[in-house]
């Protein structure tokens, strides 16, 4: 009897040894994928196996809040529908329980972040060309809507740019600032950010603007220096910011993420850093298909294009560094695909191990 009650418990629990790291995927469901995947990831040999999916619609952002026990993600649909979701997550056995789900009022949600207090979500409407703030529950749930903010103005490029359009929304590493960047208006801006308030963003941000018809997509903080990176998915530029601890931004370099002699289409899409800090790496879709990686000066926040790999497949959306910065995995969103690549300890270039699983329109890769 004891064998088999431990038998049963195996097999209801995710076992991971000391080398295997929990990843979370979001897809995109139009082609029938199982919404949010969780694998285990071997950091010692690159292996990815399946644990389990729960369905939601168009999960194609996630994230976790500070405690690790809840998971929420957009649901990027239009028509009115633009939503998130909540659910529980329990990483021992790797199972996700929906929990409740609010409309962001604003179409195609397609970023999402928790604030460091674990108090409050941030939605990016990209359509609605506004962002929506959600309290928090102590069991996890997501209240309506405390503030939807919405954006005004355009860029240079009438196809792309005919109004707003807010992707990400990410908090700076301090909790002080939400940091938005809208690819309709060529600009960044970090408002200041109260966890205590009933309304915790200021109306008024600071503005930062970027190059005409540039497109700001993402933007990511340096873990420990005072420095911020954007990727451009018009341009297929990252730009390098400093920041001050007044919240400005101050533009220090702009390089571009594709080779000189690349004359195809650009639509640039994430940005990362790896935990040690020291390089930095941009995916590019359109008829690129590549990671651009860079290296990161760390006295004056410039970086250097190292290489740019293949990223082993179509439209790669997302990407990510797993937690001991020795692999980069690549989420090809148009060729069902996730790639996986050594990282080399010294260059921080992706090197190709020949592994890849399939999956069904993987849009995020987030890692527990």
């Amino acid at each position: 009897m004891r064998l088999l009650i431990l038998t049963i418990a195996m097999m209801t629990s995710v076992v991971l040894n000391a080398q295997e790291k929990i990843l979370l995927v979001g897809t995109y469901t139009g082609k029938k994928s199982e919404g949010i995947y969780v694998y285990k990831f071997n950091t010692s040999n690159g292996e990815l196996q399946k644990v389990s999916s729960t369905f939601s619609e168009n999960p194609s952002y996630l994230a976790l809040s500070p405690d690790k026990k809840f998971l929420y993600s957009v649901n990027e649909n239009g028509d009115g529908k633009g939503g998130v979701s909540a659910f529980s997550f329990d990483a021992s056995s790797g199972t996700i329980t929906p929990i409740n789900s609010q409309l962001t009022h604003g179409d195609h949600p397609c970023y999402i972040s928790v604030d460091k207090s674990g108090k409050w979500v941030v939605a990016g409407n990209y359509t609605g060309g506004n962002f929506s703030v959600f309290p928090i529950a102590a069991n996890g749930s997501v209240g309506e809507a405390a503030q939807i903010i919405k954006h005004t103005g355009s860029g240079a490029n009438k196809d792309r740019q005919e109004k707003p359009h807010v992707h990400s929304s990410v908090f700076s590493p301090d909790g002080k600032y939400l940091a938005i960047t809208d690819l309709g208006t060529d600009k960044i801006y970090m408002y200041p950010f109260n966890p205590g308030a009933s309304k915790p963003v200021a109306e008024k941000a600071i503005e930062t603007s970027t190059a005409p018809g540039a497109g700001p997509r993402h933007i990511i903080f340096h873990p420990s220096l005072p420095y911020a990176y954007t990727i451009e998915e018009l341009s297929g530029n990252v730009s390098a910011y400093s920041v001050s601890k007044d919240g400005s931004l101050k533009n220090i370099q702009t390089i571009n993420a594709h080779p000189q002699d690349y004359k195809g289409e650009i639509g640039s899409a994430a940005i990362k850093i790896s935990a040690d800090g020291k390089s930095l790496y941009a995916s590019n879709r359109g008829g690129s298909n590549t990671i651009a990686a860079f290296s990161i000066d760390q006295s004056s926040g410039k970086v250097k294009l190292n290489k740019i790999v293949s990223s082993g497949g179509d439209a790669p959306r997302d990407f990510t560094v797993d937690p001991t910065d020795k692999f980069i995995l690549s989420a090809n969103g148009d060729s069902d695909n996730i790639t996986i690549f050594k990282r080399n300890a010294q260059t921080g270039v992706p090197e190709e191990t020949g592994k890849k699983i399939s999956i069904i329109q993987p849009v995020c890769l987030l890692f527990y």
